[in-house]
């Protein structure tokens, strides 16, 4: 039965049983995600954590109103004109869990934040995705979806040029500057470290499932099971990048998430894949003959392709978010679509008629997934609402393609001004998550473009 006292609907229950099936676990790290989806909380002995069940914990507001380098943002409006007060996290059901290779042996829960008489604070992102989901609801509507995970594995130290250089196999050493895209004899000198990750992974409740050997060197894919629940899958996606950053560290290597961390390879991306249920389960995207396209599957692409310009920011939210975006490198640079087309930003999957779904292919690995799902849970519904015709499906080489297509901003400076004008980018994330976001953005920006770096001494030191 669900406490009172929780807003969450959390319950003191499952804290006893937890710790009574786990006497060996002396702490907990109890984990708060930001704008930028950074992991922000406290760790908390044992005896702390049924207090935390039964009352929450009080934690600043200005935590939802840091920028990268978790500093003020005074512009979020969470700072000084709240007074920088506390409210008061509570745990999410069903996310307690037992961290795998700890010493001394910790757990994790994620919690979200609510003004102190219970209503949720809308600037946490957890809130903007569910705001989503309800709507859908109401609609008669439910989200089902997972995400792809790709991320980098790298050397602690930089190579003698300062750049970042692939890590060596865990197993033995060895050493490989090679692409080695889909090469399973490569991924075995990195099974160690993979073994942990499944076992880490198994630990908490997540069905990990195909690693594959990426388009960069050093550069892997982890794939997860599709969940019924969209939350679900977020909360997925972002334990196991916790999981992946840890025990690669164990390992003595280092998991990278950035976008482009290499210049002359691809990037990582976070394909986000949806479908839609109705009450009786049954999947809405599904043709009646295969390949004669349904008209919500193609009203949810033509919303897809309208408002992907405006809610750019959140796919790619980041200045090194943009650097993946080029020509040929697998990462989509129009808002097109199409059938079994990696070219293209929306990609219906082949396969099986019963599990059709979208591939939503713009977001980097650097972004936040709540608010990505929550802005394309906000896209379906508007292309839905609106029966919004998404155009002709692009056939071939999409990179060639998409000159009819919505326009998209070129560059973080515009991606951020379009998110800033956005009625759409309101709607889907709330006002409040809105202007929290991108005052966050607008001073990341500015921290960017004062700082002067090595591309700026190699281009004019000597030449201006």
């Amino acid at each position: 039965m669900t406490d009172p006292r929780s807003p969450s609907g959390s319950t003191v229950a499952e804290a006893e049983a937890f710790l009574a099936a786990h006497p060996e676990i002396e702490a907990f790290d109890i984990v708060l995600h930001d704008a930028n989806g950074i992991g922000r909380g406290k760790i908390i002995r044992r005896h702390e954590l049924l207090p935390f069940f039964k009352n929450g914990r009080h934690l600043p507001i200005s935590i939802l109103g840091l920028d990268i380098c978790g500093e003020d943002v005074h512009e979020t409006g969470l700072i000084w004109d709240q007074g920088d007060g506390d409210l008061r996290a509570w745990p999410i059901p069903g996310t307690l869990v037992p961290l795998h290779g700890t010493t001394p042996p910790r757990g994790e829960v994620f919690m979200s934040m609510y003004d102190l008489d219970g209503h949720k604070m809308t600037s946490d992102p957890r809130h903007a995705l569910q705001a989503q989901v309800d709507a859908l609801a109401a609609e008669g509507l439910y989200p089902a979806g997972a995400f792809e995970l790709e991320f980098f594995l790298l050397a602690n130290d930089r190579g003698p040029d300062g750049k970042v250089q692939p890590a060596r196999d865990v197993l033995d050493g060895r050493g490989s500057h090679k692409t080695e895209v889909y090469s399973v004899d490569h991924l075995h000198g990195m099974l160690p470290l993979f073994s942990d990750i499944y076992a880490a992974a198994g630990k908490a409740g997540i069905t990990a499932e195909t690693m594959i050997s990426e388009y960069a060197p050093g550069q892997y894919e982890l794939t997860l099971h599709y969940r019924t629940d969209v939350m679900q899958a977020a909360d997925d996606l972002m334990r196991l990048k916790r999981i992946v950053r840890m025990q690669a560290r164990l390992h003595g290597v280092t998991a990278c998430f950035m976008a482009k961390p290499v210049e002359k390879y691809a990037g990582s991306g976070m394909h986000f894949h949806v479908s839609l249920c109705d009450a009786a389960g049954k999947n809405v995207f599904i043709e009646d003959v295969e390949g004669d396209w349904s008209p919500t599957i193609l009203h949810a692409l033509g919303g897809l392709r309208a408002t992907m310009g405006e809610s750019m920011l959140v796919f790619a939210p980041h200045a090194n978010s943009w650097r993946r975006f080029a020509s040929q490198s697998y990462a989509p640079v129009s808002p097109t679509w199409g059938v079994n087309n990696r070219s293209v930003a929306l990609r219906i999957p082949a396969g099986d008629i019963k599990a059709r779904r979208i591939e939503h292919r713009p977001a980097g690995v650097d972004a936040n997934p709540y608010l990505v799902a929550a802005t394309v849970l906000a896209g379906l519904r508007h292309g839905m609402k609106h029966k919004i015709d998404p155009g002709p499906e692009t056939k071939g080489n999409g990179y060639e393609g998409g000159q009819d297509a919505p326009p998209i901003p070129v560059d973080w400076r515009m991606a951020i001004d379009a998110a800033q004008r956005s009625d759409f980018l309101k709607k889907a994330l709330g006002a409040d998550m809105h202007r929290t976001f991108t005052a966050i953005k607008a001073a990341e920006y500015a921290r960017v473009m004062r700082t002067v770096s090595d591309v700026d001494y190699d281009l004019y030191l000597y030449t201006v």
